[in-house]
């Protein structure tokens, strides 16, 4: 049988999904956090001319001469990338796939576009944060903050790659420096109502039929890929589907139960919802 032809029909079967999703399914959405590409260069060429900063990842984090100028390099970030979001052919496949079906989705990516083309936030765990709020940089409290409104207004205010200081963000409690709430560090607030969340679903459906479907993640990121592969292994029930470009990483365990698809992101993501469409 063609395998996605049997991946489909694993997925009509199944009582539920879990869809994990790192940075090859934000760079088939056309967001790409490492590379020194012409969509940098479009958006951010003078910052890179100025700072010598040549991914957005660098740019995110690397100290910038003052507070208005590293605003003003996230806003163009935050309102580019998610103020204008419309979604993606990625998105519109994976919302087939999935249908009416219960789902959760853990990600490590930050720019919200899951809630953004129409999720429920109930059911994603952003568990390295999202560029929709905002948190003190001290961590001083565990607050979260909106941040779409005020970035928007940093966006229309920017002048030659810095921002007016008066909407420079300090934390309300002590007054010091805020950030995005999006970092693989230790100052980073975590969600944990959406890992509650997460693991709750995850009991909830405990010896039923799942699939999990993997989306861009590496071997190396270890907080989405090892604790799914791992569920896999053992829920007896449980069917493992990882989508990745150039590298398929399956443990011994659940090769049995296991399907790698290697190749572009988007196109695997439309034969398998043309896949679904068949069995239907």
């Amino acid at each position: 049988m063609n395998r996605y032809l049997e991946i489909a029909k694993k997925i009509k079967d199944a009582d539920a999904m879990i869809i994990g999703a790192s940075n090859g399914f934000s760079i088939s959405e056309g967001l790409h956090l490492f590379a020194d590409n012409q969509a940098f260069e479009d958006v951010f060429g003078d910052f890179k001319q100025k700072y010598g900063v040549r991914s957005i990842l660098q740019g995110c984090f690397t100290p910038m001469p003052s507070e208005q100028i590293k605003w003003a390099f996230y806003s163009r970030l935050v309102n580019h990338y998610s103020g204008t979001y419309s979604g993606s052919d990625s998105m519109t496949a994976l919302k087939s796939i999935i249908g009416d079906k219960p789902y959760f989705m853990v990600t490590s990516n930050g720019e919200n576009h899951f809630e953004l083309a129409g999720f429920s936030p109930e059911n994603i765990y952003e568990m390295e944060g999202s560029w929709k709020e905002i948190q003190c940089e001290n961590r001083c409290c565990e607050e979260l903050y909106p941040a779409y409104e005020l970035l928007k207004e940093m966006g229309e205010k920017e002048e030659n790659g810095s921002i007016p200081a008066d909407l420079v963000p300090r934390c309300p409690h002590c007054g010091g420096p805020m950030m995005l709430h999006w970092a693989d560090s230790d100052v980073l607030i975590p969600n944990r109502v959406a890992h509650m969340r997460l693991q709750k679903f995850i009991e909830d459906w405990h010896n039923k039929k799942i699939v999990v479907l993997e989306l861009g993640v590496g071997w190396r990121n270890q907080k989405i890929k090892g604790p799914l592969m791992q569920l896999v292994a053992q829920e007896p029930n449980a069917t493992y589907v990882t989508i990745n470009k150039g590298e398929i990483y399956i443990v011994d365990e659940i090769k049995d139960k296991s399907f790698g698809l290697d190749g572009d992101m988007t196109e695997v993501l439309k034969q398998l919802a043309g896949a679904m469409e068949h069995e239907n």
